[in-house]
């Protein structure tokens, strides 16, 4: 007589098949029996209190504040109530590469850092150490320097 086709593997592999079927259907069966199928309207409310944390309980009607909608601000503030600032700033080339053709000028008012590509020098090739005006604008991986010129011996007059 032949051998039967079925190997101890393969009984073992339908045995735990079967197995995690079984496990399957008992765990839907819990989770139908500890539904709760109809709760009542107010046990499904969640109400917010004035720290902003969602709780169960309601609001005390006591410590209700009135606000104005005048005093709601949603959107960015308005233009004039910004300062303006001054779009040409000065500082003075830390570090530049000329053969890769980038570098990073540090700002005289606010000491930051900030890339410069040869693509936005505008008044000529620049070195360490010189004193320029620049304008920046935000790029892939953050401020870039443009429109680079090398600072005048003489500040401009004020007006």
């Amino acid at each position: 007589m032949g051998r039967s086709q079925e190997t101890f593997g393969k009984k073992d592999n339908e045995k735990k098949r079967a197995k995690k079927k079984t496990e399957k259907e008992e765990r839907k069966a819990e989770r139908q029996a500890n539904a709760k199928s109809g709760a009542a309207l107010e046990e499904m409310f969640a109400y917010v209190d004035e720290d902003g944390n969602i709780t169960s309980t309601p609001p005390d009607p006591t410590k209700k504040r009135v606000i104005k909608d005048e005093d709601i601000r949603i959107s960015v503030a308005k233009q004039e109530d910004r300062e303006p600032e001054d779009t040409v700033r000065t500082g003075s080339v830390t570090f530049f590469n000329d053969s890769k053709g980038y570098g990073f000028i540090k700002d005289s008012v606010t000491q930051e850092s900030i890339f410069v590509h040869a693509n936005g020098l505008a008044g000529g090739p620049i070195s360490e150490g010189d004193k320029v005006s620049f304008e920046v604008e935000m790029g892939a991986k953050g401020p870039n320097a443009v429109r680079v010129k090398k600072a005048s011996a003489t500040p401009p007059a004020a007006v």
